[in-house]
């Protein structure tokens, strides 16, 4: 037994669509397909501005990278730094230990260089070829300041001037990159 109502019966003269059976908009899929394109936008532009932040190796065009700091630009308000060509004059609890990098073709100028250096004293924890053989100039990084001084001496026995602050190489303290201009 049903009882009907006055909602049961709809007058003739009304004509109403359901809300749900309205007709659709034109270009409603396209509204949907433009908020998902924006959307896939700044999940991708987050995603590789955050990229760019957590490795350093990675690098945007678009997106300007801060140079690692160089000794060069060290101002008057800076104190002066000692310059350390002997190993034995390393402060005791400074770790200065050195890897050296072939980015030479010339086989095995990273096993020479960490045979000499380690010769002479120098702590060299490793050698092995850059992920580049055809570097130009020899450098010196190293990834803390207390190791300027340190640095900037073995910058000085190997004849260049490219010493610089760096954290590209967080498992070595001290990192030489022997280039085409070395002439060990």
């Amino acid at each position: 037994m049903s009882h009907r109502d006055r909602f049961d019966e709809i007058p003739r003269d009304i004509h109403v669509v359901g809300v749900h059976r309205g007709p659709r908009r034109r270009g409603r899929g396209w509204i949907v397909f433009a908020w998902a394109a924006l959307a896939t936008g700044v999940l991708v532009v987050v995603g590789l501005l955050a990229l760019n932040r957590i490795d350093p190796t990675f690098s945007l065009p678009f997106i300007p990278t801060p140079s690692p700091t160089s000794t060069a630009a060290s101002g008057p308000t800076t104190p002066a730094v000692t310059v350390i060509t002997d190993p034995k004059d390393i402060p005791s609890g400074v770790n200065a230990a050195i890897t050296v990098l072939n980015g030479t073709p010339t086989e095995d100028a990273d096993e020479t260089l960490g045979a000499k250096l380690t010769s002479e004293g120098w702590t060299v924890t490793g050698t092995a070829n850059a992920s580049s053989r055809d570097i130009a100039d020899t450098a010196v990084y190293y990834s803390t300041a207390d190791l300027e001084g340190v640095a900037l001496g073995l910058g000085k026995k190997l004849g260049t001037d490219a010493v610089q602050l760096s954290d590209a190489n967080p498992g070595s303290p001290i990192t030489i990159v022997i280039g085409a201009d070395y002439k060990g």
